[in-house]
């Protein structure tokens, strides 16, 4: 079925009324959640290994994965500029729990060079609630952007295919594409099921996938994937410690941007930045300070009620960014740039409109439905900090890697600097600035027991859409296991 001219027109419509539908929006309604939650005052101790019923695990003869695996295969995606038709990509539905449906979507491309050299890179989007299609493939470091007539597709020159196989997964089901048949199950999210699920999906993905089995494997995300990475590498590395090789994972490491780690740091983080780069004033400081105790849990909703609504038309994301305006016929427009972009703020919308056009979503296999960028979650469990997580990883010998774009007020970079001082690290690499070619590309600090920080300059919350050039030196600095390049000059 072909979309006609007035089926667009809706389609952009509605981009419009889902424009609040972003991974800032889903984090800021989550945080204010917890308000009422039963956990919101836990600080959990790892969850390691996996709960989730065995008979998730599917058993397929050697054809019946062959056949799956090419049935999966996109051949092209409508839009697709014609120097990249040989792109190995794939989409399709990976079943997570057989009794109720659950089945999460995944889409894969392998490497543009010498793929079965390269490592295995999955990618999470956060939210809670947000689709890493969307984001992570349609915006950040996917092989297409999508561009602003919403129907064709240009190439992204920083594309992490460059250095990996990268593997998007939206999670946990409810997210974009994926799905359970048992629909009260979109009421029961939380952390530890959607660790359990992105587990059981790599160990079936791995079967239809058999030539990725033994292959270094990372695991990478941003935002509140500060939640997914951690407690996802957790659940394998148990996993791996209590199991045969036979379906031990060969992980190797995580990296994570913007990451939401601990809710009071993050607090805290939030209004010292805010304050810090004028966004509040210091009577706001005082008063946040003084009534919202950012030195316990549970006030995270005192500093939300008290910070929201002051910033006017600033992007959060992006406190020197633009923000995308709707004009009088649906049309999208740019307020005034405070600083030169190449990123276009108001991709968010041209992705809707592409991953709801029905040949596309034939093209990647997926369900006929309307897709969204985020969609909200009735969230069950939370830990309020990932540090017991983190020492049990850096404990394994795991590295961990850790960057911020140093313009994101959402999950700042002094938020994540006040949660890693909470680890009790000792400095191995001092605060040094890394390069992208000759130009500073951020600073990079490194820790005992493996651990990396690293801010990118001029870079918002989803650091590669603001700085790809920037975003892909670090993830291959990350993959080589060696700290980004330093300034030979200096």
């Amino acid at each position: 079925m072909r979309n006609t001219p007035l089926g667009l027109l809706l389609l952009v419509c509605v981009a419009a009324l889902h424009a609040d539908a972003s991974q800032e929006a889903q984090l800021r309604r989550f945080i204010r959640s917890r308000r009422s939650s039963s956990n919101a005052n836990n600080i959990d101790e790892p969850k390691v290994g996996i709960t989730t019923t065995t008979s998730s695990l599917r058993e397929y003869s050697v054809h019946d994965l062959a056949n799956l695996k090419a049935a999966d295969k996109i051949h092209v995606l409508p839009g697709q500029p014609s120097g990249t038709i040989g792109l190995n990509q794939y989409g399709g539905y990976v079943s997570v729990h057989e009794k109720n449906g659950r089945a999460l979507f995944y889409y894969f491309v392998e490497a543009a060079s010498d793929a079965a050299a390269k490592p295995l890179l999955l990618w999470l989007n956060g939210g809670p609630g947000c689709s890493s299609l969307g984001y992570g493939a349609m915006m950040e470091m996917g092989p297409f952007r999508v561009n602003k007539d919403k129907r064709t597709l240009s190439e992204n020159p920083h594309a992490w295919t460059k250095v990996a196989n990268v593997l998007f997964l939206e999670s946990p089901v409810g997210v974009g594409f994926s799905y359970s048949n048992t629909t009260s199950e979109y009421d029961l999210s939380g952390d530890k099921r959607t660790a359990d699920d992105a587990f059981v999906f790599l160990l079936n993905w791995l079967k239809r996938f058999p030539e990725y089995k033994g292959r270094p494997f990372y695991i990478s995300g941003e935002s509140y994937a500060g939640h997914y990475v951690p407690q996802l590498a957790a659940t394998i590395l148990g996993h791996n410690l209590k199991s045969s090789t036979r379906t031990s994972i060969n992980l190797r490491g995580i990296l994570v941007g913007n990451p939401y780690l601990d809710a009071n740091m993050n607090d805290k983080g939030k209004v010292d930045y805010q304050w810090g780069h004028g966004l509040i004033s210091n009577e706001a400081w005082a008063n946040i300070t003084e009534n919202c105790h950012l030195d316990k849990p549970g006030y995270t909703a005192c500093v939300e009620d008290m910070i929201y609504g002051t910033h006017a038309n600033i992007d959060p994301y992006d406190v020197y960014e633009p923000v995308c305006m709707e004009g009088p016929t649906e049309t999208q427009y740019h307020s005034r740039y405070i600083l030169p972009r190449s990123y276009d703020i108001c991709s968010d919308r041209y992705i809707f409109v592409y991953l709801n056009d029905p040949r596309v979503q034939k093209a990647l296999h997926a369900r006929s439905q309307e897709w969204q960028l985020c969609s909200s979650l009735n969230w069950m469990d939370a830990p309020v900090s990932m540090v017991p997580t983190l020492k049990w990883l850096i404990e394994h010998h795991l590295p961990v890697w850790l960057y911020s774009g140093d313009f994101d007020s959402v999950c700042p970079f002094i938020a994540t600097s006040y949660t890693i001082k909470d680890l009790g690290l000792d400095v191995t690499e001092q605060w040094r600035p890394w390069m992208v070619k000759d130009e500073t590309g951020g600073f990079v600090q490194g820790y005992t027991g493996g651990l990396v920080f690293a801010t990118v300059r001029a870079a918002g919350h989803a650091v590669p859409s603001y700085q790809p050039e920037a975003a892909l030196v670090l993830v291959s600095s990350f993959l080589n296991g060696t700290l980004p390049p330093r300034d030979e000059g200096a």
